[in-house]
């Protein structure tokens, strides 16, 4: 077997589709020794902030000596992104050691007549038995979709479970109203456990106190009042949490200081079990993290910004981040899957643009540029299909007090930082 045979495998169980349940993944989990039940884990859910929290996380950890294991989803630019070793992709090598591990384990499923694992239960089945493996100290875990009943909730126990925001996505699956949607994110909440969450919204609250109180697990929550914000432009943010001045991060928005301040809180947490961390690896850590895809400045003069808002709550705060920069025009490219609260978020970032350029990101479930086009209500509208024309267009256009800022689907902007980094910046800057 080669990478595109093994990749071609793993995509290949898309079309057994989504189906949230853990019988079928615990059973896969059993076939292969149950790896899941050897590693420690850092449990993170919610709707928006999930990876960045996560980054934070795994850097505070690697910066204190620990071997750390990072699995998110989805990925930006490769597969192999998925599942990381202090900072390192899983090798192009060990992916294909792991398809040719696991395929004749689930053939054997479907044989005994049990289902065909989904492509995610697949992916973390592999992660799992890759991190034991490689004897990782720490495994830190972003739920893919929800939490009670993600593949990832196959575990039995997590060292912490945090809860970053919450809000509407996802809402065919996971329920309509801020009640429901915070049920199935506080489903990772194991019974006596750790739990930190942000601070949510009340209806979300409630039900993650409840979850607590029925679980007998130990809930934070991550207090707005106890960060100080000092800083902030389009290189770092400054700000104190608790006992904390001073601290530094590169990754921009006001809302990357509250996600760092909940992985201060997290890690906190681990010092209960006896593990060391200091304050300079809390610093160190905060410091280094970086999460592709989420403001990154890609280059200034015009800026070229990407972000991977893809609800109404990260376009809220994509908007409000936007106020680190100063430009002249800012010239939106956007394109967005149709499953998603389009016109929500149309209307929240739509007013900030001088001139938009819809186009289509690449999947089944995406509008079409001029389908996009149609739903914004604004005269500087160009819909251009293909991406790589639509971003040549936006950088011809810009000038060099400008901004381009590309956002609306994680799809989209994988493949817009690729071409950004391998073609378009070296062609014309």
């Amino acid at each position: 077997m080669n990478y595109e045979e093994a990749i071609s495998y793993i995509h290949g169980t898309y079309k057994f589709g989504i189906k949230l349940g853990l019988e079928n993944i615990r059973r896969l989990l059993n076939y292969m020794g149950n790896p899941q039940k050897n590693l420690k884990i850092i449990h993170v859910a919610g709707t928006n902030g999930k990876g960045s929290t996560s980054a934070f996380i795994s850097n505070i950890l690697q910066q204190a000596g620990y071997k750390v294991a990072l699995y998110t989803s989805p990925y930006l630019e490769e597969f192999e992104e998925r599942m990381r070793i202090n900072g390192e992709n899983i090798s192009k090598e060990k992916l294909i050691y792991y398809v040719e591990y696991i395929k004749p384990i689930i053939s054997r499923m479907v044989e005994e007549g049990y289902n065909h694992p989904t492509e995610f239960e697949v992916v973390t089945a592999i992660a799992f038995k890759y991190f034991y493996d490689e004897k990782v100290d720490f495994v830190v875990l972003e739920v893919g979709l929800g939490g009670r009943f993600d593949a990832t909730n196959a575990i039995d126990f997590s060292l912490v479970s945090v809860i970053t925001t919450i809000d509407y996505d996802h809402t065919d699956r996971l329920g309509h109203t801020l009640g429901e949607i915070a049920y199935e994110k506080a489903g990772i909440i194991k019974r006596n456990g750790v739990v930190v969450s942000f601070y949510q919204q009340p209806e979300a609250l409630k039900v993650i106190i409840e979850a607590c109180e029925v679980r007998n697990a130990y809930l934070t929550v991550l207090e707005k009042r106890n960060v100080i914000i000092k800083e902030q432009n389009p290189d770092f943010q400054i700000f104190d949490y608790k006992k904390y001045k001073d601290l530094k991060i590169t990754l921009l928005g006001e809302h990357q200081i509250y996600n760092a301040a909940l992985a201060i809180e997290s890690v906190e947490k681990l010092k209960m079990y006896g593990y060391e961390i200091t304050e300079k690896d809390i610093r160190e850590g905060l410091y280094r993290a970086k999460w592709p895809g989420r403001l990154e400045v890609m280059r200034k003069k015009p800026y070229v910004v990407i972000d991977g808002a893809h609800n109404p709550q990260g376009m809220t705060v994509l908007k409000e981040s936007l106020k680190l920069f100063k430009y002249d025009k800012l010239i939106l490219v956007i394109g967005m899957l149709k499953d998603k609260d389009t016109q929500k978020m149309l209307d929240i970032i739509v007013p900030e643009a001088n001139m938009i350029i819809t186009t289509t990101p690449i999947s089944e479930r995406a509008y079409k540029a001029s389908e996009l086009a149609e739903r914004i209500e604004k005269e500087k509208v160009i819909a251009i299909e293909n991406i790589e024309e639509a971003v040549k267009y936006a950088l011809d256009i810009a000038k060099e007090e400008d901004m381009v800022l590309f956002c609306g689907s994680l799809y989209m902007i994988g493949y817009v930082r690729s071409m950004l980094k391998k073609v378009i910046i070296k062609t014309y800057f």
